[in-house]
């Protein structure tokens, strides 16, 4: 059958099943299981058990559960309010002063959770009220959990970096080792941001007593285990003593350590942070193995074949191959999740970047950069729901706050295609350029 009719078929399949209402993992296994039946002679049984134990015998999948765990259980812990306490001497003369915490809480929780929205809730959770009590401007404040509370899956670990990693076949330590900067870059963008605005609209800024030094370097204890447990993580990676497996296990022992010292370890929280882990990991994986199903599915229909090609005879320029897949994901953004969006799109999409001559590590990011937009973007940007809930703010005006934020996210995808050694200039210090 022609590709083009095979394409055709297919994705009407899943759009119809996902207006029905089918959750996408199903919906994703439904369409590869129909594209079994009518492009292939293999039993599609068969293929779903391959497709499965490819998936669930991943190497760099392991970690995926145990990341998730350790931000589950530092979501419940006392750890995310040392860590704000402890920021908030050290930002009071800042333009913009308290609004700062949010930016530089996200990025360190988002280093150990790996998850955007772990990262939005818990710090939002103790922002949120905090702020509003100070009397700060709830507009700039709901802005900056949104925009910041995405750095979670950008700067590692990350739960769409493995899953990047795992659906692309490439390093996972080589991918979170890419996001490092760009997550920095991100935070750098969005405090100069807040200093503009603060020096913009002084009245709309409250005035803080400056603490003494000696509290500034009081509070600093409050940061600590935090600060151990992402060094205690990082350096294991980097230094080689463990894989990105063992790295997240080391990461998990060290959160339940410090839950336990800061005596939040209660038997609820465990049992909740043990259940909150096995449903996200369950949901990624089927998506993943799902998708896998459907990988085959387009092998067989010389789909992502076809497509890169027809590409390729365009002679369109890298500039407008990415600028096009940049329309793509954000239309998508509107209307899935991340791992969806890595897990439908890398069968079709990798064989197009590959023949452009970007970097699949350089590719990573800039997915992941497009992710943590799509985080913001109505009707499904998840941090907006998140800040809704516990606002109480209509979604509009979230989506009005973050604005700001989006368009900085934007630049920051302009400036790694312009200067795509951004991304990959730490992984190729520590391991060498990627063959």
């Amino acid at each position: 059958m022609d590709p083009l009719v095979a394409a055709l078929i297919l994705s009407a399949v899943l759009v119809v099943a996902l207006v029905a209402g089918v959750w996408i993992g199903a919906a994703v296994a439904i369409t590869a299981t129909v594209g079994f039946m009518a492009f292939s002679s293999t039993p599609p049984s068969l293929n779903l058990a391959r497709a499965f134990w490819e998936i669930g015998s991943a190497d760099a999948l392991a970690s995926l559960p145990l990341f998730i765990w350790m931000g589950e259980i530092l979501f419940r812990t006392k750890l995310s309010d040392q860590m704000f306490a402890g920021l908030a001497p050290w930002l009071t003369r800042v333009p913009g002063r308290l609004l700062h915490v949010n930016v530089l809480a996200c990025g360190i929780f988002g280093s150990v959770s790996g998850s955007s929205a772990a990262t939005c809730a818990t710090v939002a959770k103790i922002a949120l009220p905090e702020l509003r009590r100070r009397g700060y401007d709830e507009k700039i404040v709901l802005g900056t959990l949104t925009g910041a509370g995405t750095l979670g899956i950008l700067i590692p670990p990350s739960i769409a970096m493995v899953v990047y990693a795992v659906a692309a076949d490439q390093n996972v330590i080589r991918v979170f080792l890419a996001g490092i900067v760009p997550g920095l870059m991100l935070m750098a963008f969005f405090s100069a941001y807040l200093m503009f605005w603060a020096l913009r609209h002084p009245g709309r800024v409250p005035v803080e007593p400056t603490p003494s030094w000696r509290e500034k370097f009081l509070a600093l204890k409050q940061l600590l285990p935090i600060t151990a447990l992402i060094i205690g993580v990082f350096y294991v990676l980097l230094a080689g003593v463990a894989t990105a497996n063992e790295s997240a296990a080391w990461g998990v022992l060290g959160a339940l350590g410090l839950a336990a010292v800061s005596r939040s370890l209660t038997w609820a929280a465990f049992r909740d942070s043990v259940l909150g882990t096995v449903r996200l990991s369950c949901m990624i994986i089927f998506i993943l193995c799902a998708a896998n199903m459907l990988s085959y599915v387009m092998g067989f229909t010389r789909i992502p074949g076809t497509l890169a090609d027809w590409v390729a005879a365009k002679q369109l320029s890298p500039y407008a191959l990415m600028a096009i897949l940049t329309l793509v994901y954000l239309l998508l953004g509107t209307a899935l999740d991340g791992v969806s969006m890595i897990v439908l799109t890398t069968v079709v999409v990798i064989p197009l970047v590959q023949k452009a001559g970007f970097d699949l590590v350089w590719f990573g990011i800039f997915i992941v950069l497009l992710i943590e937009i799509a985080e913001v973007t109505p009707p499904l940007g998840f941090n907006m729901f998140v800040l809704q809930n516990m606002s109480g703010r209509s979604m509009g005006f979230i989506a009005r706050a973050s604005l700001p934020f989006f368009f900085l996210m934007l630049l920051a995808v302009a400036i790694i295609v312009v200067w795509p050694g951004i991304v990959t200039w730490l992984p190729d210090v520590v391991y060498g350029k990627s063959k």
